[in-house]
């Protein structure tokens, strides 16, 4: 009986697995390419996408900030028509947050991509080598795994984390990928011991 229910009944399970599928293939299809980038192509990846997701929400934040200037500049506005103008600029808010969680998830196969290929050039090398700027400056001050080598940031593959020296010697592969893609969804991913949930938060966090 249980046999014939499971064929007209799908788990969610199922369902979420097909659901995750298709977004798992583009992130395979995405790493394929950037695995052929340099290093600091890779990391420029990052201020692309945050240009990507400031250009698709700019007409909606332009219209916020100048709604809100006008408030702030014209303190004679009727209280009316200061509600009519916070009522649509709650409107643009929403619809602007809704419309970079759009604009995430087409991100998000390029930006998984890119932290899991960060973390196998981590796991296959000592020292990731690339052209240092202000914060690498910054941040060699402080860290003793970052070093400044003329105009070249070392980044080693090790550090010291709680007392203990620890290197870096992991690798998304498909369950971190679809565990990271539920979490960006906003859902909780259940994982048992090992199945690699610090990798997972990597994904999402970026």
């Amino acid at each position: 009986m249980i046999k014939i229910l499971n064929k007209f009944f799908t788990k969610k399970s199922d369902k979420d697995v097909k659901e995750i599928t298709p977004v798992l293939n583009n992130i395979k299809e995405a790493y394929e390419i950037i695995t052929n980038l340099s290093n600091d192509e890779i990391r420029a990846k990052t201020n692309e996408f945050k240009e990507r997701i400031v250009s698709y929400i700019s007409d909606d934040e332009k219209q916020i900030k100048e709604l809100k200037d006008r408030i702030n500049n014209e303190p004679d506005l009727e209280v009316e028509e200061k509600e009519k103008l916070w009522a649509t600029i709650d409107k643009l808010v929403k619809q602007s947050y809704d419309k970079t969680q759009d604009i995430l998830n087409e991100i998000l196969p390029e930006a998984f991509a890119v932290i899991k290929e960060t973390a196998k050039r981590f796991k296959e090398n000592d020292i990731i080598e690339v052209t240092a700027n202000e914060a690498d400056r910054n941040l060699a001050a402080t860290r003793d795994n970052i070093n400044i080598v003329g105009d070249k940031a070392h980044y080693k593959n090790r550090w010291m984390a709680g007392g203990n020296l620890i290197t870096w010697d992991m690798i998304h592969y498909d369950v971190q990928l679809i565990g990271g893609i539920i979490l960006h969804k906003g859902k909780i991913a259940e994982m048992g011991t090992g199945e690699g949930k610090t990798l997972v938060a990597t994904l999402s966090v970026y």
